[in-house]
Protein backbone atom coordinates (compact mmCIF):
# COMPACT_ATOMS: atom_id res chain seq x y z
CA UNK A 1 0.00 0.00 0.00
CA UNK A 2 1.14 3.81 -0.75
CA UNK A 3 0.09 6.31 1.70
CA UNK A 4 0.25 9.64 0.35
CA UNK A 5 0.23 13.67 2.08
CA UNK A 6 -3.28 14.23 3.35
CA UNK A 7 -4.50 10.54 3.08
CA UNK A 8 -6.26 9.07 6.30
CA UNK A 9 -3.90 6.92 8.12
CA UNK A 10 -4.54 3.72 8.42
CA UNK A 11 -6.56 2.02 11.00
CA UNK A 12 -5.33 -1.20 12.95
CA UNK A 13 -5.61 -3.51 16.24
CA UNK A 14 -1.96 -4.60 17.83
CA UNK A 15 -0.54 -5.72 20.65
CA UNK A 16 1.56 -3.22 22.39
CA UNK A 17 3.68 -2.97 25.12
CA UNK A 18 0.88 -1.36 26.73
CA UNK A 19 -1.91 -4.00 25.69
CA UNK A 20 -3.69 -4.31 22.76
CA UNK A 21 -4.97 -1.10 21.08
CA UNK A 22 -6.83 0.17 18.19
CA UNK A 23 -4.54 2.53 16.44
CA UNK A 24 -7.52 5.60 15.66
CA UNK A 25 -8.82 4.93 19.35
CA UNK A 26 -5.63 5.18 21.04
CA UNK A 27 -4.51 8.49 18.84
CA UNK A 28 -8.12 10.29 20.07
CA UNK A 29 -7.43 13.75 19.37
CA UNK A 30 -3.89 14.08 19.61
CA UNK A 31 -1.56 14.59 17.12
CA UNK A 32 0.55 10.82 16.80
CA UNK A 33 4.16 10.06 15.70
CA UNK A 34 4.45 6.25 14.16
CA UNK A 35 8.14 5.43 13.88
CA UNK A 36 9.46 1.91 13.02
CA UNK A 37 12.55 0.38 13.50
CA UNK A 38 14.09 -2.52 11.84
CA UNK A 39 14.59 -4.66 14.69
CA UNK A 40 15.01 -5.24 18.65
CA UNK A 41 18.59 -5.20 19.90
CA UNK A 42 20.07 -2.88 17.31
CA UNK A 43 22.21 0.02 18.20
CA UNK A 44 21.44 2.78 16.16
CA UNK A 45 17.48 2.18 17.51
CA UNK A 46 18.70 2.21 20.82
CA UNK A 47 19.65 5.83 20.93
CA UNK A 48 16.34 6.67 19.22
CA UNK A 49 13.72 5.07 21.29
CA UNK A 50 16.16 6.63 24.15
CA UNK A 51 15.74 10.43 22.34
CA UNK A 52 12.14 9.68 22.15
CA UNK A 53 11.46 9.28 25.69
CA UNK A 54 13.30 11.91 27.07
CA UNK A 55 11.37 14.14 24.27
CA UNK A 56 8.24 12.91 25.66
CA UNK A 57 6.99 16.60 27.61
CA UNK A 58 7.83 17.93 24.15
CA UNK A 59 5.74 15.60 22.17
CA UNK A 60 3.18 16.37 25.42
CA UNK A 61 3.38 20.24 25.23
CA UNK A 62 2.51 19.96 21.67
CA UNK A 63 -0.55 17.38 21.67
CA UNK A 64 1.44 14.71 20.85
CA UNK A 65 1.86 10.93 21.25
CA UNK A 66 4.62 8.76 19.86
CA UNK A 67 4.26 4.79 19.09
CA UNK A 68 7.29 2.65 18.19
CA UNK A 69 6.77 -0.35 16.10
CA UNK A 70 9.26 -3.31 15.29
CA UNK A 71 8.90 -6.72 13.44
CA UNK A 72 9.77 -8.43 17.01
CA UNK A 73 7.27 -10.12 19.65
CA UNK A 74 6.54 -8.53 22.83
CA UNK A 75 9.06 -10.06 25.26
CA UNK A 76 12.23 -8.70 23.10
CA UNK A 77 10.57 -5.25 23.46
CA UNK A 78 10.54 -5.97 27.23
CA UNK A 79 14.10 -6.80 27.36
CA UNK A 80 15.47 -4.28 24.68
CA UNK A 81 13.54 -1.51 26.92
CA UNK A 82 15.90 -2.55 30.00
CA UNK A 83 19.06 -2.45 27.73
CA UNK A 84 17.41 1.51 26.48
CA UNK A 85 16.89 2.77 30.39
CA UNK A 86 20.89 0.84 31.02
CA UNK A 87 22.49 2.93 28.07
CA UNK A 88 20.54 6.00 27.07
CA UNK A 89 19.55 7.05 30.83
CA UNK A 90 16.22 7.70 29.60
CA UNK A 91 13.48 4.38 30.32
CA UNK A 92 11.02 3.77 26.78
CA UNK A 93 7.56 5.67 28.35
CA UNK A 94 5.39 5.12 24.83
CA UNK A 95 3.65 2.41 23.61
CA UNK A 96 5.84 -0.54 21.45
CA UNK A 97 4.02 -2.31 18.72
CA UNK A 98 5.25 -5.81 18.37
CA UNK A 99 4.39 -6.26 14.34
CA UNK A 100 5.68 -10.52 14.35
CA UNK A 101 2.88 -10.79 11.17
CA UNK A 102 4.08 -7.59 9.94
CA UNK A 103 0.44 -6.48 9.15
CA UNK A 104 1.51 -3.13 10.10
CA UNK A 105 3.99 -2.77 8.62
CA UNK A 106 2.68 -3.83 5.15
CA UNK A 107 -0.06 -1.85 6.02
CA UNK A 108 1.90 1.81 5.94
CA UNK A 109 4.53 0.53 3.22
CA UNK A 110 7.73 -0.01 5.63
CA UNK A 111 8.66 -2.95 4.25
CA UNK A 112 11.89 -1.86 1.42
CA UNK A 113 11.11 -4.05 -1.32
CA UNK A 114 15.37 -4.58 -1.98
CA UNK A 115 15.66 -4.91 1.99
CA UNK A 116 15.52 -8.05 4.21
CA UNK A 117 11.55 -8.51 3.81
CA UNK A 118 11.46 -9.63 7.74
CA UNK A 119 12.63 -5.94 9.01
CA UNK A 120 11.32 -2.35 8.83
CA UNK A 121 13.26 0.37 7.15
CA UNK A 122 13.21 3.53 9.43
CA UNK A 123 10.28 5.46 8.12
CA UNK A 124 8.19 8.37 10.92
CA UNK A 125 4.71 9.29 10.21
CA UNK A 126 3.24 12.29 12.00
CA UNK A 127 -0.72 11.99 11.73
CA UNK A 128 -2.68 14.83 12.93
CA UNK A 129 -5.93 14.73 15.13
CA UNK A 130 -8.63 14.00 12.13
CA UNK A 131 -6.43 11.09 11.39
CA UNK A 132 -4.72 12.14 8.21
CA UNK A 133 -1.20 11.82 7.29
CA UNK A 134 1.07 15.41 7.31
CA UNK A 135 4.40 13.94 7.42
CA UNK A 136 6.29 10.77 5.81
CA UNK A 137 10.18 10.43 6.04
CA UNK A 138 12.21 7.45 5.55
CA UNK A 139 15.76 6.63 6.97
CA UNK A 140 18.15 4.35 5.54
CA UNK A 141 19.44 1.87 8.56
CA UNK A 142 22.69 3.18 8.77
CA UNK A 143 21.57 6.75 9.68
CA UNK A 144 19.48 7.73 12.64
CA UNK A 145 16.57 9.83 13.05
CA UNK A 146 16.79 13.77 13.76
CA UNK A 147 13.52 14.24 16.69
CA UNK A 148 14.51 18.08 16.65
CA UNK A 149 13.57 17.53 13.10
CA UNK A 150 9.62 16.06 13.97
CA UNK A 151 9.41 18.36 16.49
CA UNK A 152 10.20 21.24 14.30
CA UNK A 153 7.52 19.87 11.71
CA UNK A 154 4.74 19.59 14.22
CA UNK A 155 5.37 22.83 15.16
CA UNK A 156 5.02 24.42 11.51
CA UNK A 157 2.12 22.16 10.96
CA UNK A 158 0.43 23.41 13.98
CA UNK A 159 1.16 27.04 13.40
CA UNK A 160 0.22 27.37 9.60
CA UNK A 161 -3.00 25.12 10.77
CA UNK A 162 -4.12 28.12 12.57
CA UNK A 163 -2.62 30.73 9.83
CA UNK A 164 -3.13 31.13 6.42
CA UNK A 165 0.51 31.59 6.23
CA UNK A 166 3.64 28.71 5.36
CA UNK A 167 7.06 28.50 7.16
CA UNK A 168 10.20 29.34 5.23
CA UNK A 169 13.55 26.71 4.77
CA UNK A 170 15.42 26.28 8.30
CA UNK A 171 12.02 27.83 10.50
CA UNK A 172 12.24 27.72 14.00
CA UNK A 173 9.66 28.20 16.59
CA UNK A 174 9.12 31.96 17.16
CA UNK A 175 10.44 33.10 13.70
CA UNK A 176 8.49 34.73 11.06
CA UNK A 177 6.27 33.04 8.71
CA UNK A 178 5.18 33.64 5.01
CA UNK A 179 1.83 34.38 4.09
CA UNK A 180 0.46 31.98 1.59
CA UNK A 181 0.05 33.41 -2.23
CA UNK A 182 -3.76 32.48 -2.11
CA UNK A 183 -4.25 35.81 0.53
CA UNK A 184 -4.99 38.34 -1.37
CA UNK A 185 -3.38 41.47 0.31
CA UNK A 186 -7.08 43.16 1.14
CA UNK A 187 -7.38 39.59 3.03
CA UNK A 188 -4.00 39.93 4.88
CA UNK A 189 -4.94 43.41 6.19
CA UNK A 190 -8.09 41.19 7.66
CA UNK A 191 -5.81 38.34 9.22
CA UNK A 192 -2.59 40.71 9.71
CA UNK A 193 -3.66 43.71 11.47
CA UNK A 194 0.17 43.89 12.59
CA UNK A 195 1.29 44.17 8.89
CA UNK A 196 3.87 42.25 7.18
CA UNK A 197 7.06 43.19 5.30
CA UNK A 198 6.84 42.23 0.86
CA UNK A 199 10.02 41.52 -0.23
CA UNK A 200 7.91 40.59 -3.63
CA UNK A 201 4.33 40.30 -4.35
CA UNK A 202 4.56 36.78 -3.35
CA UNK A 203 7.02 36.82 -0.60
CA UNK A 204 5.15 38.51 2.18
CA UNK A 205 6.91 37.98 5.56
CA UNK A 206 4.76 38.30 8.90
CA UNK A 207 5.32 37.96 12.31
CA UNK A 208 2.74 35.81 14.69
CA UNK A 209 2.65 36.09 18.28
CA UNK A 210 1.99 32.59 18.53
CA UNK A 211 4.43 30.95 16.67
Amino acid sequence: MTIQLGQTAPDFTAETTAGTIRFHDWAGESWVVLFSHPKDFTPVCTTELGEAARLKPEFERRNAKVIGLSVDPLDRHAGWEADIAETQGAAVNFPMIADQDRKVSELYGMIHPEADPAVTVRTVFVIDPQKKVRLMLTYPPSTGRNFQEVLRVIDSLQLTDRHKVATPVNWQKGERAIIVPSVTDEQAKERFPQGWEAQKPYLRWVDLKDS
